[in-house]
């Protein structure tokens, strides 16, 4: 069984905009409540549930 959010730093662009965690792409159901995470500003986002770095890349 696939783990949810394995990964420990994501890159996303300005298309995946705006953020959440989980993505659309990741496993919800095993996972936290999606939060939305404002990345915009500083380029990197750090999810309050799961510890999940997210990093723009453009």
């Amino acid at each position: 069984m696939a783990v949810a959010n394995a990964e420990t730093v994501y890159e996303v662009s300005r298309a995946d905009l705006p953020l959440s965690c989980p993505t659309p792409e990741q496993k919800l159901w095993n996972s936290h409540p999606r939060v939305y995470l404002p990345i915009e500003a500083t380029g990197e986002a750090l999810c309050p549930y799961c510890s999940a770095r997210y990093r723009l890349v453009d």
